[in-house]
C-alpha cells in the first residue's frame, strides 16, 4: 500500500499547486506561465500513466478522497483556462511553443468522430469552445465544415474570436456567447462536440433531443477512472432518447469520446 499512499500524496501535491496558481490569478498576481504549462504537462502524464491507473483502483472512495477528486477536476479545468487565455494573449510571439497538453488534444481531435467523418457539407457546434479554440480551427481547416463555438465566459469569447481572426480568418467559424437553445441553426447541425470540462454537459445533451434533427451525431468527451481527475465522467442517458453508437478510447490521451445518436 506504500505506492498507493505516495499516489495520494501526489494528488494532494497537484491540488495544492493548482490552488496556489488560481489564488495568484484571482488576486492579479503574476502567474508564471511556463511553470503552469510544466505543471499541466506533468498532470497530463500522471493521468495517462497506466501504473497510476492501478493505484487508482485501490483508493478507498472516502468523503475526503471524493472531495479531493472534485477539487482537482475543477481546479485543473480553471488552470487550463488560464493557459488558453495566456496562449491567446501571446499569439504570434516567436518563442511561444505548443505544450504537451495541446499536442495531446490535437491527437484526440484527429480521432474524434471515428468512422462518422465530418466533411465540407457538415455544420458543427463545439460546446465550451474556450479562449484558444483549437478544435474549431482544426475541424474547419481540415474539413471545410461550417463551425460554431459557444461558451459562457465573456473573456473566452473575446479571445476566441481574436484567435480565429489571426489564424482562421479564411475559415467558416463563428463564436457566440449563447446557449444551445438560443442558436437558430440547431436544426441544421450535423455534429456536436462537448468539451470534457463542461460540468453540465449531460443536462445540455438532454435539451438537445428536442432542438436537433434526427441524424445529429454527438461527440461527448469524458474521462472515467483516473481520467476523471481532468474530465467530467460518463453519465447514464435516457435510453428512449440517446444511444451509444461508438466509444473511442484513447489510452495515451487525457480524455475519451462517446458518440451518441438519437434512438430512431
Amino acid at each position: 500500500m506504500k505506492d498507493v499512499d505516495l499516489f495520494i500524496k501526489k494528488l494532494h501535491y497537484f491540488d495544492k499547486k493548482f490552488k496556489l496558481i488560481i489564488n495568484q490569478n484571482n488576486n492579479d498576481l503574476k502567474v508564471e506561465y511556463l511553470e503552469l504549462c510544466e505543471l499541466i504537462d506533468k498532470y497530463s502524464s500522471f493521468i495517462t500513466n497506466r501504473e497510476n491507473e492501478k493505484h487508482w483502483n485501490y483508493i478507498k472512495q472516502s468523503i475526503e478522497i471524493i472531495a479531493l477528486i472534485e477539487n482537482l477536476r475543477n481546479n485543473s479545468s480553471v488552470c487550463i483556462q488560464i493557459v488558453e487565455k495566456h496562449r491567446a494573449f501571446v499569439l504570434g510571439l516567436e518563442n511561444e511553443e505548443i505544450t504537451d497538453y495541446f499536442r495531446n488534444i490535437e491527437d484526440c481531435i484527429e480521432k474524434e468522430f471515428g468512422d462518422f467523418q465530418i466533411n465540407s457539407q457538415s455544420k458543427v457546434i463545439m460546446v465550451g469552445s474556450g479562449a484558444f479554440p483549437l478544435t474549431l480551427l482544426m475541424v474547419a481547416e481540415r474539413t471545410g465544415a461550417e463551425v460554431f463555438g459557444i461558451d459562457i465566459d465573456d473573456e473566452a469569447i473575446h479571445l476566441g474570436r481574436y484567435v480565429v481572426s489571426r489564424l482562421g480568418r479564411h475559415l467558416a467559424i463563428q463564436i457566440e456567447k449563447k446557449t444551445v437553445g438560443e442558436l437558430t441553426v440547431m436544426k441544421q447541425i450535423s455534429h456536436i462536440i462537448f468539451s470534457s470540462t463542461v460540468s453540465n454537459k449531460y443536462a445540455i445533451l438532454d435539451q438537445l433531443y428536442a432542438l436537433t434533427n434526427k441524424d445529429v451525431l454527438i461527440a461527448m468527451r469524458y474521462g472515467n477512472g483516473l481520467k476523471s481527475l481532468f474530465n467530467y465522467p460518463k453519465q447514464k442517458v435516457d435510453e428512449n432518447k440517446w444511444q451509444i453508437v461508438e466509444e473511442i478510447i484513447h489510452p495515451h490521451n487525457v480524455f475519451d469520446v462517446i458518440l451518441y445518436q438519437k434512438v430512431q
